[in-house]
């Protein structure tokens, strides 16, 4: 068991780096593939969605950095001061941390007898240690990275943004829409069937509803571009 925890727990990080990877990428491919769409609905100019799709490219994928790096740093904060607030509970009230520590295995299913053995045996081996497993349930020394985070959200965005941008400007003008719509919504079903695989969800539901979700947005800035095109014409 000793030898298969570690191992665990490096996939379970695994697993959710990944996870916040596909659902960065697909926030990229919905932002930028409504924002294009509705530009080519408003103009046919090449330079003009271009440039438009990789300001928003930079903006967006700048925005979810900040937001990301922002958001785990507040986090993260928060899991400093409850582990410190159990180092300071472990030295000034240690017999009541016991205590709490044999409720804790007790409300696991274990007597009251066997639940005070094993709170007395990981007190005496590393009550620190025990109480934040059983109670915060937090691994002090894998603490998410606000930095790493960041970078990961920022440069998961810019490679789903990528491809609903060439999408739009590498077809002729005659096909660019349709072969965009279609190929845009592919890349949102392997996206939403990947998130579905890391997360244990349903795939068929969680592609079906971020491809709607996609053309939903797609459609209905596109509409706007064509009314707002009209209406500067």
């Amino acid at each position: 068991m000793d030898e298969l925890e570690p191992h665990e727990a490096h996939h379970t990080v695994k697993l959710n780096w990944l996870r916040a990877a596909v659902l960065g990428a697909n926030d990229g491919i919905v932002s930028i593939g409504a924002l294009i769409f509705g530009i080519a609905g408003a103009t046919s100019s090449d330079p003009i969605i271009l440039m438009t799709g990789v300001a928003g490219t930079i903006a967006g994928s700048l925005s979810m950095g900040v937001g990301e790096y922002v958001s785990v740093s507040s986090s993260r904060d928060t899991e400093r001061a409850l582990l410190e607030r159990e180092r300071v509970e472990l030295k000034n009230s240690p017999e009541k941390e016991l205590e709490e520590l044999v409720a804790l295995y007790e409300k696991k299913g274990l007597s009251r007898e066997t639940a005070t053995i094993v709170a007395k045996e990981l007190t005496e081996r590393d009550a620190f240690a025990a109480h934040v497993d059983a109670e915060l349930r937090i691994d002090p020394e894998n603490l998410t990275n606000p930095s790493h985070a960041a970078i990961a959200s920022t440069l998961s965005f810019i490679g789903g943004a990528i491809f609903p941008l060439l999408a739009m400007v590498l077809p002729p003008a005659s096909i660019r829409i349709p072969v965009a719509f279609v190929s845009v919504l592919f890349i949102l079903a392997v996206t939403g069937a990947l998130s579905a695989r890391v997360g244990g969800a349903n795939v068929p539901r969680a592609v079906a509803r971020v491809v709607s979700g996609g053309a939903l947005a797609m459609a209905i800035t596109y509409l706007v571009g064509l009314l707002f095109g009209i209406t500067v014409l």
